[in-house]
């Protein structure tokens, strides 16, 4: 799915075409309560460029072509209309996860964060049944972000199961393939997911490799692109079977664009009976984090998302603007990150 005839366009007319925008949000996630993102308005359409502020140039570079994809080259033709997607629930106290998921219409699939520093386990547990209290029949999956020893992750898969999968509950590869291994012999039948071995991986096949997890998360932006998501997450399916769940890396509205892209240019699948199977739940509902967005909302119907583009609006750009010391500091980033992507494959 990469095309090399695409060729990245100069930096001056990237900085032309930037605005830096900062988004507040609802409550605290990956510790942070305003979004900053830099967006650009292209000829083909809108990037993000929003890597998080620890991200030095040479991993902030993937970010920058995946913005430059969307608004240079454009999105791959579109293979659905909706997709379904998971609710996500940060790190907050059980009593506020009722008001939380009332604003996730309709979604089966709840993505609940744990393993949050300064928090415990019970915490965690308490958070889960407060899903389930409210949703009995709740699929249910938990991110812990490396959060996790060996040990606690097969802990916490006995405390806080059924689930659909342990999204990255250990930081390395080994430990994850370690715990793969283990669950089943608990007779603990949790699948483990991969994020952050995959995205943040020199090698985004290694996971696989090793058989060291059953689920690929995927994010467009870290991975520099919908065509290279796409391309690894067909990869990673049809060779190394593992399954796959796309989702956003705390985007924009204009960033989550590009992951609705991705699923809605994933191909069809067939099951035994030969019945087409939708894409998983896509972590993509994470417009409702924001307390305001650069593109008018669009309603969860149906626990599913359409996968059109939504175009930033003027007044909510201005609006939103970030203060000139924050929108110098991301066009120095971009100038900075600019000279790594001579290094990324088109």
């Amino acid at each position: 799915m990469t095309n090399s005839t695409f060729q990245y366009p100069p930096l001056a007319e990237i900085l032309e075409r930037t605005v830096v925008v900062a988004l507040p949000m609802r409550v605290k996630f990956r510790g942070i309560t305003v979004r900053e993102a830099a967006l650009f308005a292209g000829p083909q359409g809108w990037g993000e460029f929003s890597p998080f502020l620890e991200y030095a140039a040479e991993e902030a570079v993937s970010w920058l072509a995946s913005g430059l994809e969307a608004g240079w080259q454009g999105f791959p033709v579109s293979q659905r209309e909706y997709v379904e997607v998971n609710a996500t629930i940060p790190a907050v106290g059980a009593d506020k996860v009722p008001e939380i998921m009332e604003r996730f219409s309709g979604c089966r699939t709840f993505k609940v964060k744990v393993a949050e520093p300064g928090q415990s386990l019970a915490e965690d547990i308490a958070r889960v049944q407060a899903v389930r209290d409210v949703l009995p029949t709740a699929v249910i999956r938990v991110d812990a972000n490396r959060g996790w020893t060996v040990p606690q992750a097969v802990e916490a898969a006995q405390q806080l199961g059924p689930l659909d999968y342990m999204e990255q509950p250990c930081a390395t590869v080994e430990e994850l393939r370690e715990l793969k291994q283990i669950l089943p012999r608990r007779g603990l039948f949790v699948r483990v997911a991969a994020d952050e071995s995959i995205r943040r991986a020199e090698d985004p096949y290694r996971v696989a490799k090793m058989q060291a997890a059953d689920v690929a998360v995927v994010k467009v932006a870290p991975l520099g692109g919908v065509r290279r998501t796409v391309q690894l997450a067909k990869e990673l399916h049809e060779i190394h079977h593992m399954d796959i769940t796309v989702a956003s890396a705390l985007d924009t509205a204009v960033g989550l664009n590009a992951g609705l892209a991705a699923v809605a240019a994933l191909e069809a699948h067939e099951d035994d009976d030969g019945y087409d199977v939708a894409p998983n739940a896509a972590g993509l509902a994470t417009a409702e984090l924001f307390l305001a967005d650069v593109a008018a909302p669009v309603a969860i119907v149906d626990g599913r998302l359409p996968t059109a583009a939504r175009i930033p609006e003027d007044d909510r750009l201005a609006e939103l603007a970030a203060p000139p010391i924050r929108r110098d500091w991301w066009i120095q980033r971009i100038r900075e990150t600019y000279p790594f992507l001579s290094q990324t494959r088109c």
